[in-house]
């Protein structure tokens, strides 16, 4: 039987998601692949646009399948020995509201990070 990776695609100059990507490194279980987005090359067909990596946390499953937000998360923490932590997350029950939060927070850190530079750039043309 073939190997089963998933690929988790982050943010590496965000050093919030820099420290959880060393943490994940450290724990996970040899099943998990790294990808940083500023080291993706742009117009690759199979990825989504970069701004959308940015503003969620995107992983592909090694069946070619993507899982965003606080979703992607949770897989990606299952793959350590902490993983059952966060499979609550995704409970009928706390999935909404724990996902709006997550959203509300990833759209905060996109637009302080990103979104003023590009309304700048905009502005001066």
């Amino acid at each position: 039987m073939e190997p089963r990776y998933d690929t988790l695609f982050y943010d590496g100059q965000c050093p919030l998601c820099a420290r959880e990507i060393r943490t994940l490194r450290k724990l996970q279980r040899g099943r998990l692949i790294f990808a940083d987005i500023h080291e993706q090359r742009s117009g690759n067909s199979h990825l989504p646009s970069q701004e959308a990596l940015l503003r969620r946390l995107h992983l592909m499953t090694w069946t070619g399948e993507w899982i965003t937000g606080l979703a992607a998360n949770v897989r990606a923490w299952s793959h350590t020995p902490f993983g059952f932590l966060f499979r609550p997350l995704l409970w009928p029950g706390i999935f909404p509201m724990a996902s709006r939060v997550y959203e509300n927070w990833a759209d905060r850190r996109f637009d302080r990070k990103y979104a003023c530079a590009s309304c700048s750039a905009g502005d001066s043309a």
